[in-house]
């Protein structure tokens, strides 16, 4: 993972944000290539979920319509929502680093070592749990059974360590914090709400708070009788919406996996109660099957049921489709979450907002609030998800990493280089540049040898490179490489848009 981590900054897919004031936990920045990455991938869904949606059981296309709501709504929505109440997790303040973990993430341990033939006790050990963990650990171990005389630490594998929170109380009393050297610091897990709130007009008062929304679903729900009311939609029918969320993480970690500001792709799916389960099933499958499409292999997806104690108060079912990210192999992290939210949210706003959010069907002169099937996907984490999946290492290739990036999705569709920068090439080059840049977002690129120019495309996940070199001044053609096998052919440059464009349609 940090070699990922490394080659996402080396080539402008992620930047720490704020970095020349030494960063800020839990924000990130998104480069010229994470940008681009990342907006493919917020087309693609909205393309597939909106413009051109799946077909439904009866083989014609769902109904779905966008929307775009504000970021800050009526503080209301939140209380009537839950979040305000119930929207937290458990903490744990250590009392001798100061520091603060969530803490479902701490993990415990018995460390043990051997000294002089005899077994000893070094403690119970805590980590955060990820993808450093085990070494973190080791190398604090064998700190402190230096301190204590010496000593050969005995292997463990953090792999059968256990949560924090499934430990005795009296266990927790005597367990040794992520970053403490002492017994005992952790103070007992207390709720956190993760909501950031802000006020609104000059004086800051109680009356004026507000919130930044922690999901994109409320305005959705908060529009729900508006979008039937002005569109030709009944159930059942989507409200998708892409944008922004906020959520006061207490341990923000593992890359842009968990953020404090990130972007999500919701969908609220509104259909009648007893079609409620058919649909719940059919959108499990169609979002499992819409990440094979973006090139996400089907080994490193799983879907997962929630059991009965671990779902959402608005939940009746969840499924997650999880990814085997680097920091969870060889078990799995959430990309997306299926719920089955029933009538929950629009039963709450109906309640307090005192307005009718029923739907009358005029086909069977019934009233009655549709049930909601929520596929939820962090847009974020989709593009960590993305990364980690197509990296690869090649020590034969010039650059040893590379991305193998589905091509619709890849930030730059192709690279276009004269092989020399004299005798007419670099001119030919730059033509079939603006030829093609209208339809691919290509890079002409004339500096450092053709092996460097290559190497730096494959790190950005680029699958084609056109090089114009002597030849190509009197045969009209040019070498295309492909990035996965690193061949090369010949091909006319009156057939690129022919040959090129099977590699990207149907994608």
């Amino acid at each position: 993972m940090q070699n990922l981590v490394a080659l996402c900054k080396r080539r402008g897919f992620v930047f720490p944000a704020s970095e020349i004031y030494g960063g800020l936990n839990g924000f990130w920045d998104f480069g010229p290539l994470g940008t681009l990455l990342k907006n493919n991938l917020r087309d693609a869904w909205w393309r597939d979920m909106v413009l051109c949606p799946p077909l439904g059981p009866d083989g014609k296309p769902v109904s779905i319509v966008g929307l775009d709501t504000a970021i800050i709504q009526h503080p209301q929505t939140w209380v009537a929502s839950g979040h305000v109440g119930g929207f937290a997790d458990l903490m744990v303040d250590c009392r001798e680093t100061k520091a603060r973990y969530r803490a479902d993430h701490v993990i415990c341990t018995e460390v043990l070592y051997e000294k002089s033939g005899a077994q000893k006790k070094l403690g119970l050990m805590c980590a955060l749990s990820g993808d450093d963990s085990q070494d973190s650990l080791e190398k604090k171990a064998k700190k402190m059974i230096a301190k204590a005389g010496g000593g050969d630490l005995i292997p463990f594998n953090l792999s059968a360590a256990v949560p924090l929170t499934s430990l005795p109380v009296d266990a927790r009393m005597h367990a040794i914090g992520p970053d403490a050297v002492d017994a005992g610091t952790l103070t007992e897990p207390r709720p956190f709400n993760l909501m950031f709130h802000t006020y609104l007009g000059a004086i800051q008062t109680e009356e004026n708070k507000a919130y930044l929304r922690p999901e994109t679903a409320q305005g959705i729900f908060l529009n729900f009788k508006n979008v039937l009311d002005t569109s030709r939609v009944r159930p059942p029918f989507g409200i998708a919406q892409v944008g922004k969320s906020f959520r006061n993480e207490v341990t923000p970690r593992n890359f842009i996996f968990r953020t404090r500001e990130f972007e999500q792709m919701e969908m609220e799916f509104f259909c009648p109660p007893n079609e409620s389960q058919m649909w719940f099933e059919y959108w499990v499958n169609a979002r499992m099957q819409w990440w094979q499409n973006m090139g996400l292999s089907r080994d490193n997806l799983l879907r997962r049921d929630h059991e009965k104690d671990e779902l959402s108060h608005y939940s009746t079912a969840t499924s997650d489709i999880e990814f085997k990210y680097p920091f969870t192999d060889p078990h799995f992290g959430e990309l997306e979450g299926v719920a089955h939210r029933g009538d929950y949210d629009l039963t709450q706003h109906q309640t307090h907002s005192k307005q009718k959010l029923e739907y009358f069907d005029a086909e069977t002169n019934t009233r009655y609030l549709p049930h909601v099937i929520e596929p939820a996907a962090g847009l974020t984490r989709g593009v960590l998800a993305v990364l980690c999946d197509a990296y690869r290492v090649d020590e034969s290739r010039a650059s040893p990493e590379w991305l193998k990036i589905k091509p619709a999705l890849a930030p730059i569709k192709l690279g276009i280089f004269p092989l020399v920068a004299k005798d007419g090439m670099p001119e030919m080059a730059e033509k079939i540049y603006n030829n093609l840049r209208g339809q691919y977002t290509a890079q002409f690129d004339a500096k450092q040898s053709i092996g460097k120019r290559y190497a730096r495309m494959d790190e950005a996940g680029t699958p084609f490179c056109l090089t114009i070199d002597g030849d190509s001044l009197t045969a009209n053609d040019v070498t295309v490489r492909h990035r996965d096998t690193a061949q090369q052919e010949r091909v006319g440059v009156d057939r690129l848009r022919e040959y090129l464009s099977p590699f990207f349609s149907g994608d």
